[in-house]
Parts: C-alpha cells; structure tokens; sequence
C-alpha cells in the first residue's frame, strides 16, 4: 500500500460526516505550517504565506498567498465534504413493538438498499451549554455499531428480489434496542456519549445537535490486485484529500487555494455551501477592493474535483457508447451542453494539458442524450464567482450507495494532476 492510499483510508475512515473531514483537514494544514484566520478579524494587512479558513465547521477555504492576484489570479481546486446519508431527526426515538428505533431523515441522494442489514455507528456535532452557561459544539463519534436497518425477510415477501419498494418514513428507522419502555430519552443517550468522549468537560445540558448514522464498516483496499478502493462517503471525500494533497506538495510560488462545500448533496444553498458567499467573501478579502478581485478573477481556473460514473460491467446500457470511462484509467473531465457542468473547449484543454504534463492519462465523460444529468459545485461557483471552470472526477461506481468503489491507482493520478494544474506553467488567461 502507497503512503498516499493508506492516507487516504485513515481519512475516510476518521471523517464520518463533513464536521469531522473538516477537522482532520485543518489539523493536517496546521502542521503543515498554515495559519488558521477568523472572519471576523481584520485581513487588511495579510501579509503573504499560508493560511486556511473554516465555516460552520464544515466548510473550508485554504489558500497559498503570494500578495498579489491581479495579474496572475487564482489557481482554485472545488470539492464537497457531505455525502448522502441517514441524518437523525430531533426528537430521536420512538419505541414501539418492543423495540426502540431512531428516527431518520434521508439527507440528499441515498441510495437505500444498501443501507439495510449493515452495522451503523454515529456521528456528528452536538452543541450544549456548560455549567457557566457557554455554549459549545462538540464532535461526537461513537464508533461502535449501535444501531440495525433490518430487511423484511423473503419469507414476508416473496416479490421482494423483483420489486423492493421503500417507504422512507416506515422502513428505514434503524432499530437501537429491544425495549419494554413506553420512552427512552435520547438526550440520556448522547449525555453518556459525551461524558467519554468529552471527560474534562462536566456536566452539560444538550441543547441541540446534528448527527447521522454511518457505515460501521472500515475502509479497504480490495479485489484480485487490491487495486479498488472501498468505502463509504468516495464522493466526494476522496476529492477533497486529493485537493488537500495537491495543495501540500505543491512548493511553486502563486496563488493557490482549496474550497471544500457543505450541502452540496442537497443543492449548495446554504452559508457554508458553493451558492452561499463563503469563497467569494475570502478571496475579496485576500485582494482588498472590488477592481483587483474583478482583476484576479479574469486570470482565474476553478478545477471542480467531485467523483463521475465508471462504466459499470453489469449496466453497460445505461451509459453513452462512446463515453464509457474505466476505473483507474485517470480522472475524467465532465462534459455537458446543457451547463449542468461548466466545461468549455479552453478548460477542457488546460485540464488535458496539465495531465499531459504530469503523465497522468484522462478520460471524458457525457451522458446518453436520454438521460438526465447530474451537476456539482462547479457551475454554481462559475455562475456565483464568472470564473473559468472545468468539472473533473475520478470514476467510481456505487455512486451514493453507502459503499463505494473507486480505483487506488486513480487517487495517485489525481493528486498528481492537480498538483500539476497548481504548477502549470502556460496559463492562457
């Protein structure tokens, strides 16, 4: 296993929702030598050099300053941090038929078979006020597997190989425990969590929280040639360690910075999301007045990183014939008409460049005509910023599942990649 890939898995398998990919995230940039800036300090004499900025706690800005953009802009890398999930609804349990069970809210995409039969933990961030009565966020993350989505069984269900259909209300709250109780307080529950995990803290009272279940499973290097990578949240963690990665081997003087978004699964609107003004307010601020960010932004290129579909062997049919792109066979730069990605003709060909450059191969995808297709952060950051953007993605299969499968050799190439986009030396713009 190649240093690269087994960061990678200690990553995925420490970063069980977007507060947490944040927080390994900033402790890597921290040693690395970058300094970490509030946004409500005062950024009028930044001086050059590295620093990094977080919001909410789930969305990060990191950039290399070189003091001054108006003639040679920004070199950007976009990806996100959330992943489709099972998130917990606020009033959390409910017990009946002697059982007690979590309510859940599906959060963006889910694929929801494979969701069933699976060990889940829990995670995310619960915010409490202290004894002096401040309030504080913390992150939580119980490890071990507490909770059950069992199936029907066939006996029940003879059709159930030939139509499953799941009601997102009555079937997929996770079963927690066998219980006589009538109620059983959630609150008591994470109380218990937060004294372990939090043991200098005292006594709390939980205010309100944001947590979601999680494959208990760990990550792995799988297959003949342990040359897939499997695992939960791929898309789009495995872009968001690639861009970090690049960001950190990259040693050439410019301005290079990383966006990583929340909610991009369910849309971007949001403060800390790609339509809300997390990335336009940081790089405002880094160039001081509207004329030299204007300027900065005309020199620009977003390369927005968010996973794209592999060809899968058992549906060949439901892809375009012509466009067909292989598990590690480099990343591939995204295509569409129609805007839902922002590829043109001159990003498409820096990107290929810069591949070129790196000895990295690359792929293009577009979707059969009769489909629809998907989007990402990088058309809305074009729309919101007018920066020049090209979508690009590691192929994968099992897209939202709450296992996927990428290829090990692909995170080699697109780390490489785009530290080759940081470093390339014929900028057109």
């Amino acid at each position: 296993m190649s240093k690269a890939i087994d960061s990678l898995l200690q990553f995925l398998g420490a970063s069980p929702t977007p507060f947490h990919a944040v927080a390994q995230l900033s402790a890597r940039l921290k040693t690395a030598g970058y300094t970490l800036l509030g946004e409500s300090d005062s950024w009028s004499t930044l001086s050059p050099g590295k620093y990094y900025v977080v919001r909410n706690g789930s969305s990060l800005v990191a950039f290399h300053w070189s003091g001054s953009a108006s003639k040679n802009g920004f070199r950007m890398i976009g990806a996100h941090t959330d992943s489709p999930c099972l998130k917990i609804k606020p009033n959390a349990i409910t017990c009946n038929n002697g059982y007690a069970k979590l309510g859940v809210e599906v959060y963006g995409g889910v694929l929801l078979n494979p969701w069933f039969d699976r060990d889940l933990a829990l995670a995310g961030r619960v915010t409490v006020r202290t004894k002096s009565g401040a309030i504080k966020n913390l992150l939580l993350n119980v490890t071990e597997p507490v909770a059950f989505i069992p199936s029907l069984a066939i006996h029940l269900d003879r059709n159930v190989n030939d139509n499953k259909s799941i009601n997102k209300q009555q079937h997929i709250p996770p079963v927690l425990c066998r219980t006589d109780k009538a109620v059983r307080k959630f609150d008591d529950i994470l109380s218990g969590w937060i004294k372990s995990q939090h043991p200098r803290l005292g006594p709390v009272k939980i205010l309100s929280f944001e947590l979601s279940l999680y494959d208990h499973q760990p990550p792995a290097l799988i297959g003949l040639e342990q040359d897939f990578v499997a695992s939960a949240r791929l898309d789009n963690l495995l872009s968001c360690h690639g861009a970090i990665e690049a960001l950190l081997k990259t040693r050439k003087k410019g301005n290079y910075v990383v966006v990583l978004n929340d909610h991009e699964e369910v849309g971007s609107s949001s403060t800390s999301g790609a339509e809300g003004p997390f990335l336009h307010s940081v790089l405002s601020r880094i160039c001081g007045d509207e004329e030299s960010f204007q300027q900065a932004i005309s020199h620009s290129m977003l390369v927005s990183a968010d996973n794209a579909h592999g060809v899968h062997p058992n549906y060949p049919e439901v892809h375009e014939p012509a466009h067909q792109p292989l598990i590690n066979n480099g990343p591939v730069i995204k295509v569409n008409n129609n805007q839902r990605y922002a590829t043109n003709s001159e990003t498409e060909a820096v990107f290929r460049s810069v591949c070129d450059g790196a000895k990295v191969p690359c792929q293009v995808v577009v979707v059969r005509t009769d489909m629809g297709c998907g989007s990402t952060i990088g058309p809305i950051t074009a729309t919101r910023l007018g920066v020049r953007t090209v979508d690009i993605g590691v192929p994968q299969l099992g897209m939202h599942s709450i296992r996927e499968l990428a290829g090990a050799k692909d995170q080699e190439y697109l780390v490489k990649a785009l530290k080759g986009f940081f470093e390339f030396r014929h900028w057109p713009f």
